[in-house]
């Protein structure tokens, strides 16, 4: 590996600052809904489980749309893919005005779906898109670069959720004569339809100004004119599909992805119960969700350097081993030291995305843009994985441990799979 090969070539800065923004942007749709499991709980009166059918709508459509996205890539060109996603993205983040309206729990489900139907698109297309615009030597590198902007977009996006929504919901700001908590569910009707209006309004206006903000970079991207590189208009997607599976470290990546999404979600989505259990309100847990997204992103560029000098795969083992022993601390501690050992979890997600992503394509050739779909159809792990976790969550105690400790062996599982993915392709890939 040579630190000195460029990770982007002049002639492609342009696309290169573009797409890479829509890193931005699809991270900040991620973490404005990840805190919106908390927030649709309380206003729609809905358990955990139920509530989590936003995340299985959100990563859902992933799965669904992601192989449709390569063969229209395959079909057309990456910019056609990005154009098609950002129209995608912008109807499902618009669809919230109407949901608000009809005050419907499975409407908003279905503007999530949608708005990921886009998303799958963008990702589809951006990620192998950004491996294309230089050398092969340093494509992880430039794409871990890339995906260290998408955390800007999900910090402001926690921003949002914490001062624009979970700080102006209603439903939070019932107390007694004496300064106890009202629940929400123990209030009159009246009182509940009131504050569900007022609620559903905030949850609803970030996205509608999300939806337009979409709209604009549509605009932008459609008037420039970007390189079609890489770009493989006749493969056989059948073909391409059995190449893949033989691939082994591909193989193995996208089992790989699914249990770092699914990690990710969940320590995402589920660290404001965790604070709630200790005594904090919605919007002080979002704030410690915060801090674990400053982890993130620093540990995002720090890695992004890193890798300068340290084997992609060796890193990846490291830092998954270091998230094996911060999970286990936020299981097994009781109090504010294990929350602070779930937040720290976030520095050692910080490399895993895009290194997983980056490993498992670096030897598929020409089949990358499928490749590429089915990494992304990956992100299903974020829809089901949630929702057993939820079902943990609910039996309130597990033995001497609070149930929503316990619930967190689900992705203290996730990060022993991506070390020993580490290790598995560090062995493979030395040999060639």
């Amino acid at each position: 590996m040579n630190p000195q090969t460029k990770v982007i070539e002049k002639r492609y800065i342009v696309p290169f600052v573009l797409i890479t923004s829509l890193f931005a942007l699809w991270g900040f749709a991620n973490d404005i809904t990840n805190p919106m499991v908390a927030a649709f709980k309380t206003v729609m009166e809905l358990s955990n489980t139920k509530a989590t059918l936003i995340q299985l709508a959100f990563y859902g459509g992933y799965t669904t749309m992601a192989i449709p996205a390569a063969l229209f890539i395959q079909k057309y060109s990456y910019k056609k893919g990005v154009l098609l996603g950002l129209g995608l993205y912008a109807l499902g983040a618009l669809l919230f005005f109407p949901a608000a309206h009809y005050q419907m729990f499975g409407f908003f489900v279905v503007s999530l779906y949608v708005l990921t139907f886009g998303l799958a698109f963008l990702e589809t297309t951006c990620n192998p898109f950004i491996l294309s615009l230089g050398s092969k030597e340093t494509a992880t590198r430039r794409l871990n670069f890339a995906q260290s902007f998408n955390p800007l977009g999900s910090f402001l996006g926690m921003i949002v959720a914490a001062k624009f929504v979970l700080a102006n919901l209603n439903a939070d700001k019932h107390f007694d004569s004496v300064g106890n908590k009202i629940a929400f569910s123990s209030l009159d009707e009246s009182t509940k339809a009131l504050d569900r209006l007022h609620d559903l309004a905030v949850i609803r206006d970030p996205y509608v100004a999300l939806g337009l903000v979409v709209l604009a970079m549509f605009v932008v991207i459609a008037i420039i004119k970007m390189p079609d590189t890489a770009h493989q208009k006749d493969i056989k997607p059948l073909h391409s599909m059995k190449r893949l599976i033989h691939n082994k470290v591909y193989r193995a990546g996208v089992i790989t992805q699914i249990a770092y999404v699914a990690a990710q979600i969940m320590c995402w989505t589920f660290i404001i119960q965790y604070s709630e259990n200790l005594g904090l309100s919605k919007e002080a847990g979002q704030y410690h969700n915060m801090v674990a997204m400053g982890l993130f992103i620093t540990g995002r560029f720090a890695s992004s350097y890193l890798l300068k000098y340290v084997n992609a795969s060796k890193l990846l083992m490291w830092f998954a081993i270091g998230g094996i022993v911060t999970i286990t601390g936020a299981i097994f501690i009781v109090g504010l030291p294990g929350l602070y050992c779930l937040v720290a979890t976030s520095l050692f997600m910080s490399l895993m995305f895009p290194t997983i992503y980056g490993i498992a394509l670096g030897n598929v050739g020409q089949d990358i843009t499928l490749g590429s779909a089915e990494l992304v159809m990956a992100i299903v792990g974020g829809a089901i994985m949630p929702m057993l976790q939820a079902m943990v969550i609910d039996l309130g105690t597990v033995g001497n441990l609070p149930a929503v400790n316990v619930s967190f062996a689900l992705p203290l599982m996730c990060f022993v799979v991506i070390a020993i993915y580490g290790k598995y392709s560090y062995r493979i890939l030395a040999k060639r």
